[in-house]
């Protein structure tokens, strides 16, 4: 198993990236709704929004990636969604 497999779909086609989906768009879209000044409340429901949204798209990355690659950074993700909800790590 060379390097590139790890990077190839189904299709033998090397998927690195791919058009954000629904979730990821949330995500962005939460996240820099909460650097605005906004009242707490919101804030916290953004939040919870974002956290959501990030969550759903790593365990979508997980059981549907098309490669291993995008299986490996959905894990990733997840782990630091969890971490950083419990306190030990923070993305921002």
């Amino acid at each position: 198993m060379d390097l590139t497999s790890f990077f190839k779909d189904e299709n033998g086609k090397v998927v690195i990236a791919q058009w954000p989906n629904a979730p990821l768009i949330a995500w962005f879209g939460t996240m820099v709704a909460t650097w605005l000044p906004l009242p707490e409340t919101l804030i916290v429901f953004l939040d919870l929004i974002s956290f959501g949204a990030l969550f759903t798209w790593a365990w979508m990355e997980i059981f549907s990636g098309v490669n291993l690659w995008r299986r490996f950074l959905g894990t990733a993700v997840m782990v630091s969604v969890l971490l950083s909800k419990a306190g030990i790590f923070s993305f921002f």
